[in-house]
């Protein structure tokens, strides 16, 4: 599967878990190891737990398996390796710690962050 369309797959599969912040950064000009990295949050390690649980039983019942799994037992930070994609599944506090997005210069607003309206003489008529 092509790496933007599994990124799409596993964004998807957060949403519909209730992960929080999520973020999706293209590093495939920054690293060769990987195309994209997806961070997001959870409100608890059992929900951290829950995210990389379903992401892996979603993946597997389309014969896609991760190249590793680090941090499931703990689930204050969860990484879970699809060679092409990585996925960081934090519990909040320690997304905070780590602040990996900082690391990364020009990463994007997460992924549902609202835009601002136009300004009223800026606005086409209806």
């Amino acid at each position: 599967m092509e790496s933007k369309v599994l990124a799409e797959v596993i964004l998807n599969l957060l949403e519909d878990k209730k992960a929080e912040n999520i973020v999706l950064i293209d590093v495939k000009d920054k690293v060769d190891y990987a195309d994209y990295f997806i961070i997001c949050s959870a409100h608890s390690t059992k929900h951290t737990q829950g995210l990389s649980d379903h992401v892996l039983f979603e993946l597997e019942k389309i014969g896609i398996e991760p190249l590793g799994i680090e941090g499931a037992e703990l689930g204050q930070w969860i990484i879970l390796d699809f060679d092409s994609v990585i996925v960081h599944l934090f519990y909040e506090p320690i997304r905070q710690v780590y602040a990996l997005e900082d690391l990364w210069m020009d990463f994007p607003l997460p992924r549902k962050q609202a835009q601002a309206p136009l300004p009223l003489d800026t606005q086409e008529e209806v």
